[in-house]
């Protein structure tokens, strides 16, 4: 029976078994017979009303294949088992099968491997790890690059640990990571154990960034070229030593400056700045928000700290056509994308849609977030903070967004164990800093201020400085620019006027009053203003306005 069951072809493996309860040790067949490996059940299928057997044949006509040892790998039966990896062969030639499966469970692709080592694919083998549907989430993750290498790890830790491999060789690693980030972002840990080639040296050097360098781990393999190798040596032990020693990647960062021109001559004249929406000074005076640099925010409470954001983000995506990921964590989805379309339209939709026709509603939405170039994150009321950085690593490397939007940074350190607020802030800011500098992402971030006793209060017109930034000088030393908003909310002729101040600008180094903004009510929309030199009493010594 035994025999006669290996000679059977697989349709599907690891699945739940109703006889004895295991999760993943029944198999079915083409013939439509199951059996399970833990309790010993062989069910047939029942007979439908036609008199046939009732079976479930597969989207395409896969190969048949056979279980059994690879002897020439040092592969066991058991192994080939656990990942669905069977022989057969294909117009006449033998060949290994690697059964690649669906998120569910479900055969979707054959991976054939020929004598002379040439490939062949049968349905999608791409997407996905090859072993991937085996592992849900875990402690730590280990990669190969091969099928086989993946079989040779599993088998020497015991056919136990989470292993999976890229699925058509080193050069579809950098898509399966990004593909399936939110995936590997499951596991605690993921070590790549990839050959010692230049092939596998390249494959490690594309996926940097895509995971936090804390999480991404090498394994070095200096004694064979791969992992099976060390299994037909008989050494798995260095094998186990490298995987367990596994490093975090660190590229060869230290360089003669006479390798540098090659490199400095290819560079733009000037780094790409991505204009404010309004020509106002104080777009002249940082020239644009650049990719990999954070922009912070900042303003006295209810000064308009969203509604400038805002306007930015709707600039970057509708008007430079770039992609933008928005994390607005104090309002649903719905109303950062009523927001959107709000500017759009120059109506406040968010308060009332009366006079906007279905039509109306609807072009607007095609002409702005209909286009893809908005990716928002559906916080559901959940706040931790893991999960946020995740989110925006999978925005910048999968979603590809060339700006990040957050609003704001004291909500974003919630979910941080610290004991105090400067401590939350601090690991914050170094994480985003990270961010943008592994993947070229440019970042806009809120931020609030602390409240001042002996001077005006921010929400009256009071100047912004460095030093009233709330929770962390981090803050200031971490960000490359700086925009405060002004605004004197108790006044009565100019509480809808703001000032733009320019705090700190590492690219050009200025700093100082840039411009006003009036915001307007019935537009919903900020814009240009040119206020009375006696209404605001410039004063020469500070270079700003006092309102």
């Amino acid at each position: 029976m035994e025999n006669d069951r290996l000679n059977k072809q697989i349709v599907e493996m690891h699945l739940p078994c109703p006889s004895c309860g295991s999760h993943d040790a029944l198999t079915t067949y083409a013939d439509g017979h199951s059996y399970c490996f833990s309790c010993k059940t062989t069910t047939f299928p029942k007979e439908d009303q036609g008199g046939g057997t009732v079976t479930s044949a597969p989207s395409c006509v896969f190969i048949q294949g056979h279980l059994q040892a690879l002897k020439a790998r040092g592969i066991t039966l058991a192994t080939c088992s656990k990942y669905g990896y069977v022989t057969g062969s294909y117009q006449g030639k033998p060949c290994h099968i690697a059964n690649y499966y669906d998120e569910y469970g479900k055969l979707k692709g054959q991976k054939l491997r020929f004598q002379d080592k040439t490939f062949k694919a049968i349905g999608s083998t791409t997407g996905t790890f090859y072993g991937q549907q085996l592992f849900a989430k875990g402690k730590r993750l280990i990669i190969t690059e091969g099928e086989i290498d993946c079989l040779t790890v599993s088998q020497i830790y015991g056919n136990i640990a989470c292993v999976v491999s890229i699925p058509t060789g080193a050069g579809s690693a950098k898509k399966t990571f990004e593909k399936n980030l939110e995936w590997l972002n499951n596991f605690e840990e993921v070590i790549v154990a990839f050959d010692s080639d230049k092939a596998g040296l390249d494959a490690i050097e594309s996926i940097q960034g895509i995971l936090p360098s804390e999480k991404l781990k090498v394994a070095r393999l200096q004694h064979y070229k791969d992992p099976n190798e060390y299994l037909m040596a008989n050494e798995g032990d260095k094998l186990v030593n490298a995987i367990d020693n596994a490093k975090s990647y660190s590229p060869s960062n230290i360089i003669n400056g006479s390798e540098l021109w090659e490199l400095l001559k290819e560079e733009p004249e000037e780094v790409r700045g991505y204009s404010l929406p309004w020509q106002i000074d104080a777009d002249t005076m940082i020239k644009g928000i650049r990719k990999g640099e954070i922009a912070l925010v900042t303003a006295g409470t209810g000064i308009g700290k969203s509604t400038f954001v805002r306007e930015i983000l709707y600039h970057l995506g509708v008007d430079q056509h770039m992609k933008v990921g928005i994390m607005m964590l104090e309002e649903n989805t719905r109303r950062t994308a009523k927001g959107i379309i709000g500017i759009h339209l120059n109506k406040p939709i968010h308060i009332s849609r009366a006079e906007v026709s279905d039509y109306e509603y609807k072009q607007a939405f095609d002409e702005t977030l209909g286009k893809g170039l908005f990716v928002l994150y559906n916080h559901f009321g959940s706040l931790e903070t893991d999960k946020l950085l995740n989110a925006m690593r999978y925005m910048a490397v999968s979603e590809r967004c060339d700006f990040l939007i957050l609003d704001h940074v004291s909500i974003a350190t919630s979910g941080i164990e610290a004991k105090n607020e400067t401590k939350m802030i601090d690991v914050l800011m170094t994480r985003l800093r990270s961010l943008v500098e592994e993947t070229g992402t440019g970042m806009v971030a809120i931020c609030h201020l602390k409240r001042t006793e002996d001077k005006k209060a921010h929400e009256e017109g009071g100047h912004v400085s460095l030093n009233h930034l709330r929770g962390s000088q981090s803050l200031a030393q971490l960000s490359d620019t700086i925009i405060a908003l002004e605004r004197n909310q108790q006044s009565e002729k100019d509480r809808d006027v703001m000032g733009i101040r320019i705090l700190k600008c590492r690219h050009t180094g200025n700093t100082g009053l840039g411009g006003f903004l009036s915001f307007n009510r019935e537009t919903n929309r900020l814009e240009k203003y040119q206020p009375p030199m006696e209404t605001y009493g410039f004063d020469t010594e500070d270079g700003g306005g006092e309102f």
